[in-house]
């Protein structure tokens, strides 16, 4: 079902990429202003294609991505190839490593409705018409999304085993993680990676504004080519691939920070939860994670100088009116966003998405920190989702609200670009691919 092709990717030269470290960056979703600032510094970081600076940022980048072809300073692999891209990690208050392999290659931008590649969240079409913009002036995919295939013989990781032992780069990046990437030319090797996905769904793990962003600009270009064939560069997109049975994949929690709502009163939005939930009040604020951890359906609310753990009532479940199947229902984020942010603090779900009153945040200790410098008038902490509500959520058709998840470790940009442009994207007479 899943087309996928390897790429001539365009890479930095001998020269700078002896310097990776200095070169790479966060992707454009989670890249704080003070990251930016001082990646900004570097005339040759990709944050300059990714994330590009100032009024006209996006033109500036199509500009400054022809000066680095023209100039040398990028260069595209003249032979086509698989790039194998594997994450060493550990977790907090883990001594356990991790190691995450997984390869890069170009997709077929599917429509949602071929069922090809699945996602699992909502996008915010800010952020969606922004990366549309992008592509369009560059041409270039400049990082890949997160997709996850499933194969539990794990084939493929033996082929990628091998092409370690001949590293392209190996950094440390800004989460602390190892990445390493190699690059398989085998040809035999490369066909059997494609036939390998052929007959796979792929569920879109992180990049969902990027993804839609390419699904989207194929969607036009289609419309406004006649001579359409459906291999023009345009139609697909660059994507990290990993196996779904790995025991490397890791959803860490988002939180949900409340700001600026009208009559905000924690008196009478506590009052409120007790219609539907058990609660109870926290001494020691910096407990909640552990005080919740592993409970279904409960949750860490923090304001400025109090704590609770509420956990939803189990006979309540039932009277959640959103139309989902009963197991999308009974997900912790389908709770959260019906019983809390819809009835207790009055926003709307079909309103949520575009919320400016909703902020998202994965730290736990800024969000305390937030609502005790009054940045925020109140948080959610809430549980991390496992990879088996993931699949249950994208095989059903649903999706899950906006910044579910977070798989972690996020994966680099600067390593890679893949050209969309028909003369750079297309075979050269002497491939086989």
């Amino acid at each position: 079902m899943a087309e996928i092709k390897p790429l001539r990717a365009w890479r930095y030269n001998g020269e700078l990429s002896a310097q990776m470290d200095e070169l790479t960056s966060p992707l454009f979703d989670v890249v704080s202003n003070k990251q930016r600032e001082k990646l900004y510094q570097n005339p040759f970081n990709s944050i300059h294609l990714s994330v590009p600076k100032g009024n006209n940022g996006i033109e500036n980048a199509a500009t400054l991505l022809q000066k680095w072809k023209d100039e040398g300073a990028i260069q595209q692999d003249p032979v086509y190839g698989i790039y194998v891209y594997y994450q060493y990690f550990s977790l907090a208050g883990s001594t356990k490593q991790y190691c995450r392999k997984g390869f890069i290659c170009n997709i077929k931008a599917y429509d949602w409705d071929e069922k090809v590649i699945l996602r699992h969240e909502n996008t915010i079409p800010k952020a969606v018409n922004d990366r549309i913009d992008l592509l369009e002036k560059t041409q270039l995919n400049v990082s890949p999304t997160h997709g996850l295939y499933t194969d539990p013989s794990f084939e493929l990781e033996q082929y990628m085993d091998e092409s370690m032992k001949y590293p392209l780069y190996e950094t440390e990046d800004y989460q602390g993680v190892r990445d390493v990437l190699s690059i398989i030319h085998d040809a035999s090797v490369i066909n059997r990676f494609l036939e390998m996905l052929h007959d796979k769904q792929v569920i879109l793990a992180d990049g969902h504004h990027r993804y839609e962003g390419s699904l989207l600009y194929r969607k036009r270009m289609m419309e406004s080519n006649p001579q359409h064939t459906g291999h023009e560069g345009y139609n697909y997109h660059l994507m990290y691939l990993t196996n779904t049975e790995a025991d490397d994949l890791r959803i860490l929690p988002t939180h949900r920070v409340i700001k600026d709502l009208p009559h905000f009163s924690e008196q009478e939005i506590m009052k409120k939860f007790e219609e539907d939930f058990i609660i109870k009040p926290v001494e020691d604020a910096f407990n909640i994670n552990e005080i919740i951890l592993g409970k279904q359906w409960a949750f860490g609310l923090l304001f400025k100088d109090s704590a609770y753990k509420v956990r939803l009532k189990p006979e309540k479940i039932d009277t959640l009116k959103w139309d989902f199947p009963d197991k999308i229902k009974r997900l912790d984020l389908t709770v959260m966003h019906y019983f809390i942010i819809e009835k207790v603090l009055n926003i709307p779900g079909r309103d949520q998405r575009t919320s400016e009153n909703i902020d998202f945040d994965r730290s736990f200790s800024d969000c305390l920190a937030r609502v005790i410098k009054n940045e925020a008038q109140m948080a959610i902490i809430t549980n991390d989702i496992s990879m088996a509500d993931v699949k249950e959520v994208c095989y059903s058709g649903y999706t899950m609200p906006q910044k579910s998840t977070y798989f972690y470790p996020k994966v680099i940009c600067g390593f890679l670009f893949s050209s969309i442009k028909d003369e750079e994207f297309q075979s050269p007479p002497h491939s086989c691919f």
